[in-house]
């Protein structure tokens, strides 16, 4: 069974809604126990919360009525109301409640490394909430009372999103996601100052500066206080026409290519560059946003600048990947997946699992890939536009199995500290960190 609290409540069987509690009173109360579904609730508390402080003589009795008809709703759907103590708890271990979801993604956005990732569980959190809590069940002092730290969490989800979408330079998502929130939240100074810089770096700067008007304005009317120190300094440098605004910050150690923030060409190999496009990857935890490969648009244009494609094939990927996102979703996570075990099979030869999995995207790529003519004369291995969005993985392969059998294998190295693990060629037997400089202070 599938419980809707984030809006209007609603419960679903099989996709089928179904009418639980006659009276509001008694959604209300089934709404308090499925937000501490598995916990007990008192009586007590369930009883304050019903009648807003100011319960009727009668009150338990009234509960004991109401929980017995929720009982008897509930039990052809597998979902029981136990008297535990002195206060029920309802048991959905095996059901859905979207609360538990929310808190759920809020979680795994908050460890996510991956800006890409960050994002894709704030939307999926934000995506639940159809409305305020229990919207037609709560009246405003109860969800005060019941939802504060939802509420709270909510907000700090959406700063959250649009903070790390322009960190991505996805201003543009920032406004199609905040333009429905303006004005409801002025004293929410990170969310208004995400607002500005979105709207500064889509060229409307005016309508950046009057949303900091509307903004202190509020602040000062409302609460006697000036902004704080980070949206008066935006709110200068929207003045100024300051050029950091313009762009997010360059990644440590990138280069841009077509738009999209690559790392540094280091090892000389593809195999090794494609390991790479996360410095610290394969530790635990992970540096936060050090990882390269975000979208498949990154993965696609990082494979044309270490000359696996070719310019025009670059371009037909990003069209294919535009029209079929979720196709491009999933060549991305192979990618990733691939990149793990090429890292753990180039670090440990031992490892036969990596070996196979290396082996059997090498070998799928060896049976589609042609053998051209280049420009300089000389033969070359290709993999045609044939093998649609699986492309960039093929042709790492390729070049994995290559390095696999080169002796220079044997001179391969893995940077040792815990910031970085960047993999590369050590000839001399001597070098004891990678070139990066995001170790060991850039020894070499």
């Amino acid at each position: 069974m599938e419980f809707i609290l984030l809006g209007p409540f609603e419960a679903r069987h099989e996709g089928q809604r179904v009418r639980l509690g006659g009276r509001r009173q008694e959604r209300c109360l089934l709404g308090m126990l499925l937000l501490d579904a598995g916990s007990p609730v008192p009586t007590d508390r369930l009883a304050d919360l019903l009648w807003n402080g100011s319960p009727p003589a009668a009150a338990r009795a009234t509960l004991h009525t109401y929980v017995g008809r929720l009982r008897a709703a509930l039990k052809p759907y597998g979902v029981t109301v136990e008297t535990r103590h002195d206060g029920y708890a309802i048991d959905c271990s095996a059901h859905t409640v979207d609360v538990r979801e929310f808190l759920d993604l809020v979680g795994r956005a908050a460890v996510a490394g991956d800006p890409g990732e960050q994002v894709r569980c704030h939307d999926r959190a934000l995506a639940l909430w159809s409305g305020p809590l229990l919207a037609d069940t709560l009246d405003a002092h109860q969800r005060d009372r019941l939802g504060g730290r939802l509420a709270e969490l909510r907000l700090t989800a959406l700063e959250q999103r649009a903070e790390t979408q322009l960190s991505m330079g996805l201003h543009e998502r920032v406004l199609a996601d905040l333009a429905p929130l303006a004005g409801e939240h002025p004293g929410r100074e990170r969310l208004v100052a995400a607002h500005m810089t979105a709207l500064y770096r889509a060229g409307r700067q005016t309508e950046a500066l009057d949303l900091h008007r509307a903004t202190r304005d509020h602040l000062v009317d409302e609460l006697g206080i000036e902004p704080g120190p980070a949206l008066t300094t935006l709110h200068e440098r929207i003045l100024t026409a300051d050029a950091r605004l313009d762009r997010p910050p360059a990644p440590l150690y990138a280069v841009r290519v077509r738009d999209e923030w690559l790392p540094w060409s280091t090892s000389g190999h593809p195999a090794l560059e494609f390991c790479n496009t996360y410095a610290g990857w394969h530790r635990a935890p992970a540096v936060p946003g050090s990882d390269w490969l975000r979208t498949y648009r990154t993965l696609a244009v990082w494979a044309g600048h270490q000359d696996l494609a070719a310019d025009p094939l670059v371009d037909r990927l990003l069209d294919t990947a535009r029209a079929r996102p979720a196709e491009a979703a999933e060549a991305l996570a192979e990618a990733k997946a691939f990149r793990t075990a090429l890292y753990r099979c180039l670090t440990d030869p031992a490892d036969p699992r990596a070996f196979r999995t290396v082996a059997r995207t090498a070998e799928a790529a060896a049976r589609a890939a042609v053998l051209e003519l280049g420009d300089d004369g000389l033969a070359h291995w290709r993999l045609p536009a044939s093998t649609g969005l699986a492309l960039p993985l093929l042709a790492t392969a390729r070049a994995a199995a290559d390095l696999l059998a080169d002796p220079r294998r044997l001179t391969l190295r893995a940077c040792p500290s815990d910031d970085c693990g960047w993999l590369f060629h050590d000839t001399t037997g001597r070098r004891r960190w990678c070139s990066t400089a995001t170790c060991g202070g850039g020894r070499s």
